[in-house]
């Protein structure tokens, strides 16, 4: 089994329980504070992550150049606007629809991975993607109104609109974290990735620091007087990421993505052994799905 794959599924492991502590802190901290913490409190252990790889594993410091730089600014405004855009589709009222059109990333990474990269992907890792993407898309209108048909039926909808260009987001900056990597031209992928990591954090941080001061000035405070569970959110945000960049320096960007879909079956599974809750007979046809699309992808 190629490396990128195991590293791939921790992450999007770890990417659920981020996002379930997340959750809780949504509640204290609002959106944009919540979504700070990610970027601040994951910056230390970034750092020392990177550091750790230099000292006590020799590996050479890379050089940034200005190709690196670029690929760093357009991959962290993306993800920031991606996330806004995920986050303004739960205040519309058809959000299901925009937030299965958000679930085209792979598709969407995959366009982007070949007119940035050259990225090219085979006909069975394409098929592979697209039935994923129809089990991520089942999952998301299963306890709604909307169907399947009727999601296909609304490109043209503002909802659907806002969670295509939240999708597009999100692929370009998977792809632009890949280049960013890549860029650096050092031997070996685990220094490329985690100095890349530790360029967009600090970009984010300082991006999103900014912004609280002229928007929301006391969030910044908020967030710092929360550091013990802003503090676990930056750690398992860190763990996350650095499989993310690892796996996107090792794989296809849209490859890479397209696996990571497998954190909704680790959701419907906590969801069931913790909470006791049942999913649908769409829900679980869903799950297939998704299943049956990454395993198309690992014999591709």
């Amino acid at each position: 089994m190629d490396l990128w794959i195991p590293i791939s599924v921790g992450a999007a492991f770890f990417q659920n329980l981020r996002s379930a502590l997340q959750k809780h802190l949504k509640t204290s901290l609002g959106t944009s504070g919540s979504t700070f913490s990610r970027f601040l409190f994951a910056l230390p252990f970034a750092a020392f992550y990177v550091l750790v790889l230099h000292a006590a594993f020799d590996r050479p410091m890379p050089a940034p150049n200005a190709a690196f730089l670029a690929f760093i600014v357009v991959g962290g405004l993306s993800q920031i606007a991606a996330t806004a855009l995920l986050i303004h589709l739960f205040s519309l009222r058809n959000f299901a629809v925009g937030t299965a059109y958000s679930k085209t990333e792979p598709v969407q990474t995959a366009i982007f991975g070949l007119v940035v990269l050259g990225d090219a992907v085979s006909l069975a890792g394409a098929v592979a993607i697209l039935v994923s993407l129809c089990g991520v898309v089942m999952i998301s209108t299963a306890r709604t109104q909307v169907t399947l048909w009727s999601v296909f039926r609304r490109l043209a909808d503002r909802p659907a609109l806002i969670g295509m260009a939240s999708g597009a987001g999100f692929g370009l900056s998977a792809v632009s974290y890949r280049a960013a990597s890549l860029s650096l031209g050092a031997d070996g992928f685990l220094m490329p990735a985690a100095f890349t990591l530790m360029s967009v954090l600090l970009f984010q941080s300082l991006a999103m620091a900014l912004y609280l001061r002229l928007r929301e000035p006391g969030q910044i405070g908020a967030v710092l007087a929360a550091w013990r569970v802003t503090g676990l959110v930056g750690l398992s945000g860190a763990i996350t990421s650095v499989g993310w960049f690892t796996a996107m320096t090792l794989q296809n960007a849209a490859y890479v993505r397209a696996v990571g879909q497998i954190e909704l079956v680790f959701t419907f599974i906590a969801s069931t052994l913790f909470f006791g809750e049942r999913s649908t007979r769409t829900e679980i046809a869903g799950i297939v799905l998704i299943v049956a699309g990454i395993l198309l992808l690992l014999l591709a």
